[in-house]
């Protein structure tokens, strides 16, 4: 790798990347990546999920008819592209990036590989007539590959928090430790409660698109028979629709009670900061659900539910990010105010 690398370096005339260079990558991946999931929820709410029926050509042509179906299913195929760059950037930025890490080099790697992994799916689910099973997936390698990108700002805006001598701790305490030049409150038992909200998040959004797949918008246009899902009939929209809305309700109740918790515990606005905007969302993401179920799925409010579902994964990402790793990093000389521990 080290040989590979003083190559590479030599064919780039020694080019390089500062943290605060590669940090602006990658939060603009980050961005790219949530803008595409939103045309591609787009591309599904008006009907143009079949526009260009054929992959990757449409139609067999390398530019698309001009009826709007197809204009707007092809230019959603168009943005992948600006979308590739974004990502390869963050890879290959992370290569010349000075001081270099290789947590980011791999974390970075996975960005690209997750925007070609999408466009293959995408290439079936066309090819699969939009069967609800390949568009679930299809969502859900995005908010995939929203993850990769999310973790990969947090590292690369901080620095490892191995500095200086120290002692890793299991044992649920709470001890302050030196990010960079911050000052952080590690508590392993908000770091759990935070990944297992994660974590349920993730089965929030599954119920959500199980329950997108049983309504009315299937992504083709009126006259496509595209395959639903559908167990019980008419019933099956209705039932779907209420697991999602309680399973969503009580990780709402979740992100609040840990909201609480770790303002009790002072672990810090890092912290605190995501959780409560990732609790506004929640409030919002359920008065707009209420209101799209009683006015019957209008196509805009499915697309606002789609686009908070987005920042609320975001959020609670970026909350489990802050509260930091299992094992604590307990620092005997921190360069920055006592160590407190209890």
């Amino acid at each position: 790798m080290h040989a590979s690398l003083e190559r590479l370096g030599a064919r780039t005339n020694g080019y390089t990347v500062t943290p605060a260079q590669y940090a602006r990558t990658a939060y603009i991946a980050l961005g790219a990546l949530t803008l595409i999931v939103l045309t591609g929820a787009a591309v599904r709410l008006t009907g143009s999920g079949l526009g260009c029926p054929t992959w990757p050509k449409c139609y067999g042509n390398v530019y698309p008819p001009l009826n709007s179906h197809a204009v707007i299913e092809f230019s959603n195929r168009m943005i992948t592209f600006p979308v590739c760059i974004a990502a390869g950037a963050a890879w290959l930025f992370a290569l010349r990036r000075r001081p270099y890490r290789r947590d980011l080099m791999w974390n970075g790697a996975l960005l690209p590989l997750g925007v070609v992994g999408q466009a293959v799916l995408g290439g079936f689910t066309v090819k699969g007539a939009l069967d609800y099973g390949w568009v679930m997936g299809h969502f859900a390698l995005s908010m995939l590959i929203l993850l990769a990108a999310v973790v990969l700002c947090w590292r690369a805006t901080h620095e490892p928090e191995a500095e200086g001598e120290g002692e890793r701790r299991g044992d649920g305490a709470t001890a302050t430790a030196v990010v960079g030049a911050m000052r952080v409150l590690h508590d392993r038992t908000i770091v759990l409660l935070l990944r297992g909200l994660a974590a349920f998040g993730a089965l929030t959004i599954v119920a959500g698109t199980a329950a997108t797949a049983a309504g009315p918008h299937a992504g083709g246009s009126p006259g496509q028979k595209i395959n639903r899902l559908d167990f019980d009939g008419r019933g099956t929209m209705d039932f779907v629709i209420h697991r999602h809305a309680e399973i969503a309700f009580a990780f709402s109740l979740a992100a609040v009670a840990i909201w609480w918790l770790a303002r009790k515990r002072e672990v810090g606005d890092q912290v605190q900061r995501p959780l409560t905007i990732l609790c506004v969302l929640l409030a919002v993401q359920g008065a707009v659900g209420l209101d799209q179920y009683e006015t019957h799925l209008p196509t805009e409010l499915v697309w606002v539910h789609v686009g908070l579902a987005c920042a609320a994964w975001v959020s609670v990402l970026w909350a489990a990010c802050a509260a930091g790793p299992l094992a604590l990093v307990v620092l005997k000389k921190p360069p920055i105010g006592p160590l407190r521990a209890r």
